[in-house]
């Protein structure tokens, strides 16, 4: 039988890393991202880290109904019961994500401007992935995050009486092998990547180096985030919820890779719509130039970007 030698003599051999534990990932600091981002006058009152829980979003639900502030942010390093849009669920290894939910209590805007909140949450996850990962992230309307054709996160948010719960999702630190396999939906559902495996392709001697790396920028990534929010939520809401005057329509426009291609949409009662994205109109809703010329609004559904 052979075996193994060292290149260096009285040393062992190098071992060949095999799959990433919750251990190799490292914990979130609830104190280290208090400090960054819990300040006078800021949005964020309280951030607070779960070992594990079934969803953020539902906790903080349940917080706003009995009462809570805005400005909690909650997050947890394992969800047993993540959902996305539709019901759909939401699947990370422990640690190997961000999957975190913000409350917020928009009183100043109306109800119909309100379905800006995603689209403002996306923008902030965008924008954050760009300067702490350097991936050119963009948006697919209206609640994916990608990294070229792949999904790197998603949104969701959820309302209950005059607060609002966002949720979201990135994939920091997963493996290839650990990422979810696309399910059925219209033409497809886009593959999913995680910044790790956009680094490395999760092979090759950088593996561990880029793994230990994924762990350490999440809570760079999630105060990137939260510090990205902060800014566009007050904007928007000091402008009474209009995305032009604070400029959130326009930067929404410059990171959305929906806009400006052709689409097929299914609405939530198995409509099918099939045009030209042309744009977000001032509550957030998707317009779509159908072959007729008209621009129909379109404020939910699963759209597939058409090549």
């Amino acid at each position: 039988m052979m075996r193994a030698e060292s290149d260096t003599p009285g040393q062992p051999a190098p071992k060949t890393p095999g799959p990433a534990t919750p251990a190799d990932r490292g914990a979130l600091d609830a104190a280290v991202l208090r400090r960054a981002v819990v300040r006078p006058g800021g949005l964020w009152r309280a951030v607070e880290v779960l070992a594990s829980t079934g969803s953020t979003n539902a906790d903080l639900l349940a917080r706003a109904v009995a009462g809570a502030p805005e400005g909690v942010v909650l997050a947890a390093e394992e969800q047993t019961a993540g959902r996305g849009r539709m019901g759909r669920s939401w699947v990370s290894p422990p640690r190997a994500a961000l999957t975190f939910s913000l409350l917020v209590r928009p009183e100043t805007v109306s109800p119909a401007r309100r379905g800006w909140l995603p689209l403002l949450a996306g923008v902030s996850v965008a924008s954050a992935v760009r300067a702490a990962a350097n991936v050119d992230s963009r948006l697919k309307w209206p609640n994916d995050v990608l990294a070229g054709p792949a999904k790197l996160g998603g949104i969701l948010a959820e309302a209950v009486g005059d607060a609002v719960v966002v949720g979201i999702g990135l994939n920091v630190s997963t493996e290839p092998g650990e990422l979810p396999s696309p399910g059925p939906s219209p033409g497809g559902a886009l593959p999913a990547t995680s910044l790790f495996a956009l680094a490395t392709g999760g092979q090759g001697s950088e593996r561990q180096a880029a793994q230990s790396q994924g762990a350490g920028h999440r809570e760079r990534l999630l105060t990137e985030i939260l510090a990205a929010f902060e800014h566009w939520y007050q904007a928007w809401r000091q402008a009474a919820g209009d995305p032009d005057r604070c400029g959130l329509r326009a930067e929404y426009t410059r990171l959305c890779a929906t806009i400006g291609r052709g689409v097929r949409v299914e609405g939530p009662g198995g409509q099918l719509l099939s045009g030209l994205a042309v744009g977000v109109d001032p509550d957030g809703r998707l317009l779509v130039r159908v072959s007729s010329g008209a621009e129909v609004p379109v404020a939910a559904g699963d759209v597939v970007h058409l090549r």
